[in-house]
């Protein structure tokens, strides 16, 4: 099961080792792309193709259709974990993330997310204060069914 927080650090020549606990589930081959709030997300193909299966398959006419296609599967890219479970972090999306040397790994079950550890931390305490308001926005949500 992807779950857990697992803290870790990208090396010079911009390679990160993905959690093994991680690596057990997803496997070798994985696809990584942006995400919300300022981090990355990590997943095998077919967690790919399940997260992008509503904007895939989304009129192109429509421009949020088309603004949703450009930033997540624009910059989705193909990466391979070596032996020791490690990739080479695209510059692109370490830039987007603002990831410097250490970052946070988050398992959130369908999804990795990776962050930069200050964005994280700040994003944890934002959490943390807004637990209620968030609970309850979720609850109308769930009611509706508007997700």
């Amino acid at each position: 099961m992807l779950i857990g927080e697992f803290e870790t650090k990208i090396t010079d020549n911009n390679r990160v080792a993905v959690p093994k606990k991680f690596r057990g589930e997803l496997g070798d081959d994985l696809i990584i792309l942006n995400g919300y709030e300022g981090c990355l997300i990590i997943v095998d193909e077919q967690k790919f193709l399940a997260l992008t299966k509503d904007i895939v398959e989304g009129r192109f006419i429509n421009d949020a259709v088309r603004d949703m296609t450009r930033f997540l599967v624009g910059s989705a890219q193909e990466i391979h974990l070596d032996n020791q479970g490690r990739f080479v972090l695209p510059q692109s999306l370490r830039d987007y993330a603002c990831l410097e040397s250490e970052c946070i790994f988050l398992g959130l079950f369908n999804w990795i997310e990776l962050w930069s550890k200050s964005r994280w931390m700040e994003r944890k305490k934002f959490v943390k204060r807004n637990a209620a308001e968030i609970a309850s926005k979720l609850a109308r949500t769930l009611d509706g069914r508007d997700f």
